[in-house]
């Protein structure tokens, strides 16, 4: 890899645009003061990052912009780009060529480009680092700052060692890693107390939540409890409504039956014998007395007339008799014939009989005909008995046809009050079957209603045992949640009544020891585990920042181990290359560099490798205030002198032996290019040569871009660049072929 060219466009003194192209080993910057020729050493610091404004001698950024003059208005930019071959790929980027390019505007703000893709100036840094070049490197060393590592003490000159062997990577990262103890440190403290904070209420919160534990395992006992004394309870409920169901279907369906047959046999009850039926009866029965009394009177008549014409009938006959005998009917014969006839008349009427009375009558005639007879002769009134006789026998056989009638009326009208007896009695007879079918059918009701009543008793008892399900269901999707749902699914095939009650004693002591357990909240258990989780997250970080800790302790002296092991590595292979320089410079004598105590208070020194706009990396040395802290000192022997200390060398002695050194250091980790602004100055012609050959050394592993005066300098050189600048006031770079170097430089 090797720089192929610089472009300048707004840069300082560079108006316009200027390109220098670096195809030889060594270029040298020639032209008179003033002509902005070390301007071209500061722009290579620019386009590198450097952030210092004061070491590219200004005051702000906007000085760096090209400031305008009569002939030519001022830019509002200033750009600087450095372009590098690249087909080694030891820059870590995929491209041939890599340019890199910054650009400032007059309102301070910075643009960083990486073959003209826009990045930030810590890209930049990363990926010229392990080329060791950079801004402030020691590969652009300045006029006046030959001198520098000789008049630095004894640290500032060990620092700049470092940083010319690339400790300084090391370095920022041991004390990255240092700060990162401190802060690792500090966490560690920071959690310790975070945690030891959290241990009280994280002891509360565990005894509530081992109450919340065991009231979780209460709860998941109970829906054990639940889900078996649900499952069953409810399979009893059902098997016990089903058959009470089944029990009370026949009751109920042969009820409705009775209830119906009652229903008609008390209608057909309530109707009993016909009202008409009665009425007739009622009207037959009249009818029957009243022809009796009618016929009793006809006896009553008929008696008397059959009376009277028995009378009648034994007078005649008396008086037949008394004819045939003779004799005269006395009136004793006569009443006592009226007593026989007057005692059997009386006779008759008791009697009611109407045989008798035809046969008392027949009788009466008789005696009636005996007195009639026997006094037929002798009797006066014996026609007028036998008129009155005869009177007698018609009203009487009047009266006996009146009363046969009477008669066939009653025996008619008696059969009809027998025949509907009859059937009124045959009504009753039914009626009294329907009263004991009614009493049959009630008395099958009371008992259907009792063994109803029975199963009405048990299922009112299953309703309030179901009511104490559902009671009891409610309560338990309130203290075990809506799970206790499935209790469904659980399968039963026999439902002991015994284990129901063992259950059911199990719930009811742990619904007790739930409640003495106590009401804690969910949120207790959430903030438990948060804070647990939180805990265990600290743990977890405590553990780990203490794991940092040790490993960041074992990267600290492991980075410690490597910066003494490369700074000692480095010092041999500098002291070996200063020796070589210096023998070249002075025809002999030793040097070389020495580590000793520092006997001053350390300070601190902070190094900025980048602004705040670039959020980039810093390296802060120690701040320590411990004495004996290791430094650099220069150890220098010349020949034909006695040289103990540097302040007794001449001036020209200083500069060679300051060159000598800074090329030895860069040598070590050679850098692609070596920026020399003018190193030569201080020189006379005598050393000028051995700063020559020194170069001619250099150039065989870093190429060299020299800003000079010194003819023998240039004379090295393979191409010249001539800086001028004109009347219009700004500068330009003119190519100079090598054999007209020596004319431009006189």
């Amino acid at each position: 890899m090797h720089l192929k060219s610089l472009e300048l466009y707004g840069f300082k003194s560079f108006a316009k645009k200027c390109f220098l192209q670096f195809d030889q080993p060594v270029s040298a910057i020639v032209g008179p003061n003033g002509s902005g020729k070390s301007n071209i050493a500061e722009a290579f610091r620019f386009a590198l990052g450097e952030q210092s404004i004061k070491s590219m001698r200004g005051r702000k950024k906007e000085d760096l912009i090209w400031n305008g003059s009569p002939e030519l208005a001022k830019s509002n930019r200033a750009s600087v780009k450095i372009v590098f071959d690249n087909k080694k790929r030891v820059l870590n980027v995929d491209f041939d060529e890599v340019a890199v390019e910054r650009v400032v505007y007059r309102d301070g703000t910075n643009q960083y480009f990486l073959n003209d893709s826009q990045v930030r100036l810590r890209d930049i840094l990363e990926l010229i680092s392990p080329i060791h070049i950079g801004a402030s490197g020691h590969h652009i060393i300045s006029q006046g700052e030959a001198d520098k590592i000789l008049n630095a003490n004894i640290r500032e000159r060990r620092t700049m060692i470092e940083d010319a062997l690339g400790l300084k990577i090391f370095q920022y990262k041991k004390q990255e890693s240092q700060r990162k103890l401190e802060k690792t440190e500090e966490n560690i403290n920071q959690v310790g107390s975070l945690r030891n904070e959290l241990q009280p209420h994280i002891k509360f919160l565990r005894k509530q939540f081992e109450k919340l534990q065991k009231t979780k395992e209460l709860r998941t006992d109970l829906l054990s409890f639940y889900l078996e004394y649900f499952a069953a309870e409810s399979f009893y409920l059902k098997k016990e409504s089903e058959e009470i169901g089944q029990k009370k279907e026949k009751p109920e369906k042969r009820l409705s039956e009775l209830r119906k047959e009652l229903e008609e046999g008390t209608a057909d009850l309530k109707k009993g014998p016909e009202d008409e039926k009665k009425q007739r009866l009622l009207k037959l029965d009249r009818e029957v007395g009243q022809l009796r009394n009618d016929k009793d009177f006809l006896l009553r008549n008929l008696g008397r007339i059959e009376g009277q014409f028995s009378s009648l009938n034994k007078i005649l006959e008396g008086e037949k008799k008394i004819r045939q005998s003779n004799a005269v009917i006395s009136s004793e014969a006569l009443e006592k014939v009226r007593q026989e006839i007057a005692g059997e008349v009386e006779a008759a009427e008791k009697s009611g009989d109407f045989n008798y009375i035809r046969g008392l009558l027949r009788k009466f005639l008789e005696k009636i005909s005996i007195l009639l007879n026997r006094s037929e002769e002798e009797s006066p009134n014996l026609d007028n008995h036998r008129a009155e006789l005869e009177k007698l026998s018609l009203e009487k056989e009047r009266l006996e046809k009146e009363a046969l009638k009477i008669e066939s009326q009653e025996k008619e009208r008696l059969e009809l009050l027998r025949t509907l007896q009859g059937e009124i009695e045959k009504e009753k007879d039914q009626n009294r079957d329907l009263e004991k079918n009614i009493f049959r059918l009630k008395a099958e009701e009371s008992e259907l209603l009792a063994n109803l009543s029975h199963l009405r008793d048990l299922e009112q008892r299953i309703s309030l045992r179901r009511e104490d399900f559902d009671g009891e269901f409610k309560e338990a999707k309130i203290l075990v949640g809506e799970i206790v749902s499935d209790f469904p699914k659980k399968t039963v095939e026999f439902v002991s009544e015994d284990e129901q009650q063992n259950r059911r004693r199990q719930i009811d002591r742990t619904k007790i020891k739930l409640e003495d357990a106590g009401g804690i909240g969910a949120e207790v258990e959430r903030e438990y585990q948060e804070i647990s989780e939180r805990d265990a997250f600290l743990e977890r970080e405590l553990s780990d920042l203490k794991n940092s800790a040790v490993s960041l302790k074992q990267l600290i002296k492991d980075l410690e181990d490597e910066l003494n092991q490369t700074f000692k590595e480095g010092i041999e292979k500098i002291n070996k290359r200063f020796q070589e320089l210096l023998s070249i410079m002075f025809g002999g004598g030793t040097a070389s560099l020495v580590v000793v105590k520092d006997k001053r208070r350390k300070r601190k020194d902070t190094e900025l490798l980048e602004t705040e706009e670039d959020t980039s990396m810093a390296v802060e040395e120690g701040s320590s205030d411990e004495e004996g802290e290791e430094g650099l000192d220069i150890k220098i022997s010349l020949p034909r002198k006695r040289i103990k200390s540097l302040e007794i060398l001449s001036g020209g002695e200083r500069a060679l032996t300051s060159i000598a050194l800074i090329f030895a250091v860069s040598q070590v980790n050679p850098p692609p290019f070596l920026v020399l602004d003018e190193t030569d100055a201080a020189l006379d012609e005598a050393n000028s040569k051995r700063y020559g050959d020194m170069l001619e050394s250099l150039a065989e592993s870093s190429q060299l871009v020299l800003i000079t005066h010194n003819r023998e300098t240039m004379s090295r050189a393979n191409v010249l660049y001539g800086v001028t600048m004109g009347k219009e006031g700004f500068s330009k770079v003119l190519s100079v072929a090598f054999e007209e170097a020596v004319t431009v430089a006189k």
